[in-house]
């Protein structure tokens, strides 16, 4: 939703059984930290806290608690931080579309993306052995495709550069 997408939070008004889960991950950039929110009806939250203080009370440090809160509290960060995944996003979905990939819409900071000159598995084995790493999976119907996380313009350079490398050998 950060990413160009509306939120569904309005609509824990209409229907009591809608919860809306948000990671930090993403727009946040902390990943590491294992955060998010949920935003639903009060019932509805109060059955989530009978579960959580019943099985674990303690399962977010109090120090992730307060980076949460500071990232929440500066709202521009984060869209500015959002604004420049978009940025990189469309930069690398054109490179990649100029280089005879097929990439996927996305509203994410990651791209789906594959292309006819080499495989998604050969891909991703070339790159990881330069460093770099993406995401393949084998499963069947997505095993040609390649999961690439936005990173900085600095990182989706060397990725490209990477790329255009690995496609010059294929030659």
């Amino acid at each position: 939703m950060d990413f160009g997408g509306e939120t569904c939070i309005p609509l824990i008004q209409d229907y009591e059984n809608l919860l809306v889960v948000q990671t930090f991950s993403k727009s946040r950039s902390m990943a590491g930290a294992r955060l998010g929110f949920a935003a639903g009806s009060k019932a509805l939250i109060a059955d989530l806290n009978a579960i959580k203080y019943s099985i674990n009370p303690y399962n977010v440090n109090s120090m992730t608690l307060a980076v949460g809160l500071g990232v929440l509290l500066d709202e521009e960060t984060t869209r500015a931080n959002c604004r420049t995944i978009m940025d990189n996003r469309a930069y690398t979905t054109a490179a990649l579309e100029k280089l005879g990939f097929e990439v996927l819409p996305s509203s994410s900071n990651f791209i789906f993306a594959r292309a006819e000159k080499i495989g998604g598995k050969e891909l991703y084995l070339k790159l990881k052995e330069r460093g770099v790493l993406i995401r393949h999976f084998a499963q069947p119907g997505i095993e040609e495709w390649s999961r690439i996380t936005i990173g900085t313009r600095e990182q989706m350079d060397i990725f490209l550069k990477n790329v255009r490398e690995i496609l010059e050998e294929q030659r």
